[in-house]
């Protein structure tokens, strides 16, 4: 067991995870509300990774991220070092990535929220800000949940992206996938099951974790 590769992987999942709730809430929310016609595109290029093999993903964002781009020439004249095998670059495309993972039961739960409560919020004088933190934020709370622990699943478990853009070095970007990759090719198929056998029992925690919540939700319901 690679503990340097999990510690590594725990890592990246965490940074994305804060940093999807922090972007992906209001992009949610605008998508949960907006009336604009064209909507439906800016759903489509949150979702793309949904359907996009991650190898063109990685490649697409490789080169957003190069030196010969706008923003890795930027980075690059600022910091001195280049974003594509840096932990960095990793957290940028693990990001897009898992972009839909997190906006998507965000929107979703936002939506299920009871038009009539924030109307009675905006009644009473709050503004929406006010009516987003007190009626908004706390009843959307299980969608809010599911979103960042399926984007911190998600993160946890990718390769093709991760390969793509980190490479696979150690202590920088060889996250736990690529390590039960290594194991394989190198016929070490005993640490590859032990750790493959970590992230299985991992992965179903959170979902257990995720599905029991809202089960809970749902039971302290109204009439229970």
């Amino acid at each position: 067991m690679n503990w340097q590769a999990m510690l590594l992987s725990l890592r990246l999942a965490i940074t994305v995870s804060v940093i999807l709730l922090v972007v992906g809430l209001p992009l949610a929310y605008w998508l949960a509300f907006t009336r604009w016609r064209w909507r439906f595109l800016v759903e489509s290029v949150v979702a793309l990774p949904l359907v996009l093999p991650p190898t063109v993903l990685g490649f697409y964002v490789l080169v957003a991220l190069g030196s010969r781009s706008p923003l890795g020439a930027l980075y690059q004249s600022w910091t001195g070092s280049t974003l594509p095998f840096t932990f960095t670059g990793l957290v940028m495309a693990s990001v897009l990535y898992s972009l839909p993972f997190a906006v998507q039961p965000f929107a979703a739960s936002f939506q299920a929220v009871d038009p009539k409560l924030m109307q009675a919020s905006a009644v009473l004088g709050a503004s929406k800000l006010k009516t987003f933190w007190r009626v908004t934020l706390p009843l959307s709370f299980a969608g809010l949940l599911a979103g960042f622990v399926l984007s911190f699943a998600h993160t946890l478990g990718e390769f093709g992206v991760v390969l793509m853009v980190g490479g696979n070095i150690p202590g920088v970007t060889r996250t736990v996938s690529i390590q039960i990759y290594d194991d394989v090719q190198a016929l070490n198929y005993a640490s590859a099951n032990q750790t493959a056998l970590v992230l299985l029992v991992v992965s179903f925690v959170i979902l257990a974790i995720v599905y029991g919540r809202n089960r809970r939700t749902l039971n302290l319901g109204p009439g229970r």
